[in-house]
């Protein structure tokens, strides 16, 4: 079984990242094959990835988690937050 985790913030933090690694790997027993995350900024700018990037872009402002136990889909093409550019 799979577990998501969300967070929104009143103001921008750079921390958000660390707050849903703590969060996710709560349920790490729901979902041990795989883990992502996506952040999203005030301004618009977001990035998703297993270690989603907080160096080169932030602050955050919300963020989401997600662990994934692969029972159906076994190929890294179910690899969660899904994201679309458009």
């Amino acid at each position: 079984m799979c577990g998501i985790a969300g967070i929104i913030g009143v103001s921008p933090q750079r921390s958000l990242q660390d707050s849903l690694r703590a969060m996710t790997s709560i349920a790490a027993h729901r979902g041990p094959d795989d883990e992502g995350m996506a952040l999203f900024g005030p301004d618009g700018a977001w990035s998703v990835g297993k270690d989603a990037q907080t160096e080169s872009a932030g602050p955050w402002i919300a963020g989401l988690g997600h662990r994934r136990l692969s029972i159906i889909d076994l190929s890294p093409a179910g690899h969660q937050p899904l994201s679309d550019p458009s």
